[in-house]
C-alpha cells in the first residue's frame, strides 16, 4: 500500500524552496527517496537568510509501535544543521551532535524543522535544530558542533562534488 502523500509544500511565511544548485550540498542523504515510505524532506531558505524545513516520518521509519525512529529523527536533524551550515556560508562537517527526544513522533506527521546557526569561533560553528509537530510542540531537539572544511578536504570535496554533477 502507498503511504499517503505528505504536504510538504505548503509554504509557511517568509519560506521560499530551497534551491540545491549553486551549493556545494547537492542532495539530500535523508530525503534522496522523494515518493520512499521512510521519510520525505523538503527544504526552504527563510527572509533572514537561516534554513527551515518540513518533514514527513513515514512506515519505514517506524521504531515503537506507531512512531518515528529515534535514529530517523536525528538523522533529519543531523542533515539539516548541516545543510544550515552551508546555507550560513560556512563548509561544515558535523563532529559532536547531542539530541534530546522529548516527545515521541506518531508516524505520518508532518513537522517542521528549524535550525539556527549561531556564531562561529574559528572553525567551530554550532547549530541547533528542533522538531516541532503541528500544534507546536517539540519532539526532538538537537545541538551540533559543526567544524569548517579547509585545504585538502575541501579540494577532495570538490572533486567529488564535480564527479557527481
Amino acid at each position: 500500500m502507498e503511504p499517503p502523500t505528505p504536504d510538504l509544500l505548503g509554504l509557511e511565511p517568509g519560506w521560499t524552496p530551497f534551491d540545491w544548485s549553486g551549493h556545494q550540498v547537492t542532495r539530500s542523504f535523508v530525503s534522496g527517496e522523494p515518493d520512499g515510505d521512510r521519510l520525505r524532506v523538503r527544504y526552504y531558505t527563510t527572509d533572514g537568510g537561516g534554513l527551515a524545513a518540513k518533514a514527513w516520518f513515514g512506515p519505514g521509519a517506524e521504531g515503537p509501535p506507531g512512531h518515528a525512529h529515534g535514529g530517523a529523527m536525528a538523522a533529519v536533524l543531523d542533515e539539516a544543521m548541516g545543510v544550515a551550515g552551508w546555507v550560513a556560508g560556512h563548509a561544515v562537517v558535523a563532529v559532536r551532535l547531542v539530541t534530546d527526544f522529548v516527545q515521541m513522533l506518531p508516524l505520518g506527521t508532518v513537522v517542521r524543522v528549524e535550525t539556527e546557526v549561531r556564531a562561529a569561533e574559528g572553525r567551530k560553528v554550532p547549530v541547533e535544530a528542533r522538531l516541532v509537530g503541528p500544534e507546536g510542540a517539540v519532539h526532538a531537539r538537537s545541538e551540533g558542533l559543526f567544524v569548517t572544511l579547509g585545504g585538502a578536504s575541501m579540494d577532495q570535496l570538490r572533486e567529488v562534488v564535480d564527479r557527481i554533477r
